[in-house]
């Protein structure tokens, strides 16, 4: 499965154990994208606000075989 395109996954994010749009895996080095936690305006590549009702997509934390990495950031989010 090719890898999704990380630029579009941003705006509201919900953490979820099943049924996940994409399982996700956190680094400290080498991620696809960048993620800093907002709490309003997602509306860019690596912005998520963490919700618990009508996500734009659901994450899972895995600690193997993610479909992408992500690390959390304070500044310069987005990818690569």
């Amino acid at each position: 499965m090719a890898k999704p395109d990380v630029s579009k996954i941003y705006g509201k994010i919900k953490i979820v154990d099943s049924f996940p749009d994409y399982k996700v895996k956190v680094v400290d080095s080498f991620p696809d994208l960048k993620v800093k936690v907002v709490e309003s305006f997602p509306n860019s590549p690596g912005k998520w606000k963490i919700v618990d009702s009508f996500p734009d997509f659901k994450i899972k934390i895995v600690d193997s075989f993610p479909d992408f990495k992500i690390k959390y950031v304070d500044s310069f989010p987005g990818s690569r």
